[in-house]
């Protein structure tokens, strides 16, 4: 070979070395969720798509798939396992697919407000965490999605009328339709993609959802009673795989982590601003509020699915733990 191609040739290869670098260290994260395309949630996840290619310097790309477009929670856990997502904005209904543990904040009727929900939360967080951990996924961070409520094709007051209801209930949790049996209900499983198409030909006819994503799916326009108490609260919480958060270059890790607390944050800020203008918004457009008239009978119905939840689904002193600490919120409240 001649002299001077030799020297062309070295060169070129040399000049392809920092190219090869970059693109070898380029991660990008699959996200799936079942927030809604265009709501604020989805908003705040774009915002952290460009957030996290902009803090690494364009070596961390995160791609979001909004409005169920990978399938329900369950089905992108299964994603997650099988590489063709490498993260996901869940509920504690999809966590659960990966570690039962983040249930025990969301149990029926164990909280009144966002700020006992809160308190729990940031005694058990760790736990939490770690547990997410030992199953591979490293937790972004934690947010709310809202407080549950029953909304019901027709008004049912009594827990004796609710009874007589079909219950959607997520699919691929067992264990949930028989905490909901236990109770006295009658629990329909189904994905979350099919809550709307379910109740326009009468498969369900009560979903328990925050009036947020009621609102932003339109279950209101189908089912146009909601209780006036909250049944739970629903966490939620943004996870990716252990393996590929290891891919991430160890100096923009802290970075995108700021990046991730920093939306959790936003995220449960808008969450409550939401379901407060979801209600005033569902009433406008014909929404009523049922009130019930035998709460201790709703209890009663809380504590026997419970009784199936603990032990079963949530570690039994993990349990007890939550509603102690609800208990020990309760009081040094009263004392203020």
């Amino acid at each position: 070979m001649h002299m001077i191609s030799r020297i062309a040739l070295a060169a070129l290869l040399v000049g392809l070395i920092p190219y090869r670098l970059a693109h070898a260290e380029e991660v990008i994260i699959k996200l799936g969720t079942l927030v809604p395309v265009g709501s604020p949630w989805h908003l705040l996840l774009k915002q952290a798509a460009q957030e996290f290619e902009a803090v690494s310097g364009g070596r961390v790309k995160l791609r979001v798939y909004a409005g169920g477009t990978m399938g329900n929670e369950g089905d992108m856990v299964k994603k997650m396992r099988y590489g063709q997502l490498q993260a996901a904005a869940l509920s504690t209904i999809g966590l659960h697919e990966i570690t039962a543990e983040p249930m025990a904040l969301d149990l029926p009727m164990l909280v009144e407000n966002t700020e006992e929900r809160e308190y729990v939360l940031s005694k058990i967080g760790p736990r939490l965490e770690a547990a997410l951990n030992n199953n591979g996924y490293v937790l972004l961070n934690w947010s709310e999605v809202g407080m549950t409520r029953f909304f019901t094709t027709e008004a049912r007051p009594t827990i004796d009328a609710m009874r007589k209801g079909k219950i959607f209930v997520w699919d691929g949790d067992p264990h949930s339709a028989a905490a909901w049996r236990a109770g006295g209900f009658h629990p329909v499983v189904l994905s979350s993609t099919d809550i709307i198409s379910s109740l326009t030909t009468g498969m369900i006819d009560t979903v328990v959802y925050p009036p947020s994503y009621a609102l932003a799916m339109r279950i209101h326009e189908k089912a146009r009673y909601m209780h006036d108490f909250i049944w739970s609260s629903l966490t939620g919480a943004t996870v990716v795989s252990k393996a590929t958060w290891d891919k991430v270059p160890q100096d923009v890790r802290p970075k995108l982590l700021d990046v991730a607390r920093a939306l959790g944050r936003q995220t449960v800020e808008k969450a409550r601003e939401m379901e407060a203008e979801a209600l005033t918004k569902m009433k406008a457009q014909g929404l009523q509020v049922v009130p019930i008239t035998d709460r201790s009978g709703w209890e009663a119905a809380a504590k026997a699915a419970n009784g199936v939840v603990r032990g079963k689904v949530v570690p039994a002193d993990l349990f007890d733990e939550v509603h102690r600490l609800v208990s020990e919120f309760r009081k040094q409240r009263s004392k203020k």
